[in-house]
């Protein structure tokens, strides 16, 4: 039924004829004599069973299953074995699900945007969807369904928005990859170029002064004076700041940075104690109750910190009452840009890597959403060419009076010298070039 061949290189093949009745070559190359007649043994006794209908016993599905993946793939190209069959197909739901929920270092807030894409991910394509039936097209309509789609307040969403939901459908398919469950990531050639308007606003001095006249108390002056002259993070940095962070002697403060704690050596700064804090910090030391741990009122913190970590709590919503109440106009991302004028200013004294150890970030971060171009630099431009057109006038003056003087200067040595003398007259004999003298 089944023979043993060997060429003259001494590979060895199992010469069978298959169920299709066709012959058939079973290549397993410089195997000794014992292997191959083993092997032999089990092609026959896999041609009986299919021939007969009956499953391989016991021992021979041992066998199989010992045998190199490239020799069972043959044996499954011969007809000899079934085909393996296939593990059923993920769904998109729970395998969006079980990612989300292993990725426990992940913050509260990055979580939830995860939340936000998930379900426009789930709506789209459905739950049960299988992770291996995705293709590049479909990627191509989710996009433009996000560009489409509305949200519960009757509004297209922003551009930032799409990004943030391609993004996540990204990041899921390209999981999916890397656990081999699917042959590549139909959302790799998927872009969305969102343009980011620009939403920087200085926060002047005189502003900030009107801001600080127009706070209910001390707690949210003290607010003001962290996030506009100390450049903490609002809410999380600065309702994480504890009396026992500050050196009075030293002059220095330990920001505690929980947007940023996961990263090995950024759970805090220090930042100098800036003048422009002083005052507002022993004002609120004096008047903090016995026992304070927090800088600023912990009923705030409390209110600030849900099951799920750093949440609203409602400050902005009292911040554009003081923003209302000291006769300003509401200014976009409210604590964000008193935080950027900080850095803003400090950029102008002090070494960017300076500036960006204290503000807690990094110098391509600043460049891209933290320094400003503000009023005073084009002032500071203006004066600088004012003065340069100055300069240049007073030597354009000296320049022309210089030369306005030289013929009056000329006439008077001439009057002196009692007779005209130009380039070309001298008072001694000129003689012509050329000629010796006799």
């Amino acid at each position: 039924m089944a023979s043993i061949s060997t060429n003259s290189q001494n590979d060895r093949r199992i010469m069978f004829r298959g169920p299709d009745g066709k012959r058939r070559s079973l290549w397993v190359g410089k195997a000794s004599m014992r292997q191959a007649e083993t092997l032999r043994v089990l092609v026959e006794a896999l041609l009986k069973a299919s021939r007969t209908g009956h499953t391989p016993d016991e021992a021979v599905c041992a066998k199989i299953h010992t045998l190199h993946h490239s020799i069972r793939d043959k044996l499954v190209k011969f007809g000899l074995l079934d085909p393996p069959d296939k593990p059923e197909p993920t769904p998109l739901g729970e395998f969006v699900t079980n990612f989300v929920r292993l990725r426990t270092k992940a913050k509260p807030a990055t979580k939830e945007i995860w939340r936000q894409g998930e379900l426009s991910l789930l709506e789209f394509f459905g739950a049960d969807c299988p992770l291996d039936s995705v293709t590049p097209g479909d990627a191509d309509e989710y996009l433009e369904h996000l560009g489409g789609v509305t949200s519960r307040i009757k509004k297209p969403l922003a551009p930032m928005t799409i990004q943030k939901r391609l993004r996540f459908a990204k990041m899921i398919f390209r999981a999916a990859r890397r656990k081999k469950l699917i042959p590549e990531n139909p959302f790799e050639d998927v872009t969305y170029a969102a343009t980011k308007p620009d939403k920087g606003f200085f926060i002047s001095a005189e502003m900030t002064a009107r801001l600080l006249a127009a706070c209910p108390d001390h707690h949210w002056r003290m607010i003001v004076v962290l996030c506009r002259y100390g450049g903490l993070r609002c809410p999380s940095e600065v309702l994480s700041l504890r009396w026992a962070d500050i050196n009075w002697e030293a002059g220095r403060m330990t920001v505690q940075s929980p947007k940023t704690e996961h990263h090995p050596g950024k759970e805090s700064r220090v930042i100098p104690m800036f003048p422009e804090m002083l005052g507002q910090l022993r004002e609120s030391f004096e008047a903090a109750p016995a026992g304070a741990v927090y800088v600023v009122d912990s009923r705030y913190r409390t209110s600030a910190m849900g099951k799920s970590g750093w949440k609203n709590c409602n400050m902005r919503t009292q911040f554009e009452r003081i923003v209302k109440n000291a006769g300003l106009k509401k200014w976009p991302r409210l604590f964000h840009n008193l935080r950027s004028s900080r850095q803003t200013e400090l950029a102008e004294i002090f070494p960017s890597h300076v500036v960006c150890a204290w503000l807690g970030n990094s110098e391509d971060i600043a460049k891209k959403h933290y320094y400003q171009v503000t009023d005073a630099h084009f002032a500071a431009a203006s004066a600088t060419q004012a003065m340069a057109v100055s300069r240049s006038v007073r030597d354009d003056e000296k320049t022309s009076a210089f030369f306005d003087a030289q013929p009056a200067q000329i006439l008077t040595q001439h009057d002196a010298a009692g007779k005209s003398t130009t380039p070309h007259e001298t008072s001694e004999p000129h003689e012509p070039k050329g000629v010796c003298a006799v």
